[in-house]
């Protein structure tokens, strides 16, 4: 069983930076895809940004290309999401996200595994 630990978020003001860390435990990784969702208040979770774990392969969602970067540390079974400029409309609760086997590596239905969460605001 995969078990997914964020930390990293906190309240910061607009154009500043944060960097979420997702801890990875219960299985060999090799052949995962990991990926950052999030979810602002009422609104549906969406994704952020997604890694090969083998190749390092990245993706991300328009609204956050150029500004964050996914990356992952094998040896720590750590990813890890930079957030730079961050933007008020950032704000959100930042899940962490992980998948065996992936059709479609933006869409949510194909992770499997899902960690607690942890929020980012951006103060304005």
């Amino acid at each position: 069983q995969v078990q997914l630990v964020e930390s990293g978020g906190g309240l910061v003001q607009a154009g500043g930076s944060l960097r979420l860390s997702c801890a990875a435990s219960g299985r060999t990784f090799s052949n995962y895809f990991m990926g950052w969702f999030r979810q602002a208040p009422g609104k549906e979770r969406d994704f952020g940004a997604a890694i090969a774990w083998r190749g390092d392969s990245t993706y991300y969602a328009d609204s956050v290309k150029g500004r964050f970067t996914i990356s992952r540390d094998t040896a720590k079974n750590t990813m890890y999401l930079q957030m730079n400029s961050l933007k008020p409309e950032d704000t959100a609760a930042y899940y962490c996200a992980a998948a065996r086997i992936v059709a479609n590596v933006y869409r949510r239905s194909d992770y499997d595994s899902w960690g607690q969460g942890t929020q980012v605001t951006v103060s304005s």
